[in-house]
């Protein structure tokens, strides 16, 4: 497709108009918190936010006004199936956007992620199913995160952190759950991306450091939380 008719569709999806961006974000972050913990307060939203919890309490009220979410004072707060079906739109907006930014712009994955912030706020299915469609309706973002589905079903991608690898096999890599530019840049440097093969050489008693080889040519050491942070298939 021609940069013209991309920039195009770009214009459309942003004259098509926006949702509250803080309500989407809201959302967002509930969802990966129902990932990882059983029940969710406020003080937890208001920690991945760095917002204010009196703030939070006010916009949690509003979501559940609108059934997107469950709360009773003093009780855990959960995504209704109509919020947790929200949550996944905007991850798919986001995700979608990254792999685009990076495999159409040739943008590296440690420069996707801040600008997928802005455009996922954009509210126009026909903006991110030809965006889909252009790229073959892909499973994984650059980073090797699950994009949903038009349906909001999500790809299975089973896989291991690093540091539960077994000594002398070789892995290859999948994910990552660490997204800061830092650490990507610090992976680039070692010439680590995804489909990079990772053969576990020894593994340190003391701090669970790793020997490990990648591409089958370059030797180096993997600290416990480098390795924690690395998806393996």
């Amino acid at each position: 497709m021609k940069w013209t008719h991309i920039f195009e569709f770009i214009i459309i999806g942003l004259f098509c108009g926006m949702a509250s961006l803080t309500e989407e974000n809201y959302l967002k972050v509930l969802y990966r918190l129902s990932q990882d913990k059983q029940e969710i307060a406020v003080k937890d939203i208001a920690e991945q936010l760095d917002i204010k919890m009196p703030t939070v309490n006010s916009m949690v009220k509003k979501l559940a006004e609108k059934k997107l979410l469950k709360y009773e004072k003093y009780k855990a707060i959960e995504l209704t199936e109509k919020g947790r079906k929200a949550a996944l739109y905007i991850l798919r907006k986001h995700r979608l956007s990254e792999l685009f930014l990076s495999k159409v712009m040739g943008l590296g994955w440690e420069e996707v992620h801040d600008i997928a912030e802005q455009i996922e706020h954009i509210q126009s299915e026909l903006f991110f199913n030809r965006i889909d469609k252009m790229l073959g309706n892909p499973q994984f973002d650059p980073h090797g995160e699950p994009i949903p589905d038009a349906n909001g079903k999500l790809p299975v991608h089973k896989t291991l952190p690093l540091s539960d690898g077994i000594i002398k096999k070789k892995y290859k890599l999948a994910g990552v759950t660490n997204h800061d530019a830092s650490f990507l840049k610090y992976l680039d440097s070692l010439g680590v991306s995804i489909g990079s093969s990772i053969e576990i050489k020894e593994v340190q008693n003391f701090d669970k450091s790793m020997s490990v080889i990648i591409n089958g040519k370059v030797n180096t050491i993997f600290s416990f939380t480098v390795c924690s942070n690395l998806l393996m298939l």
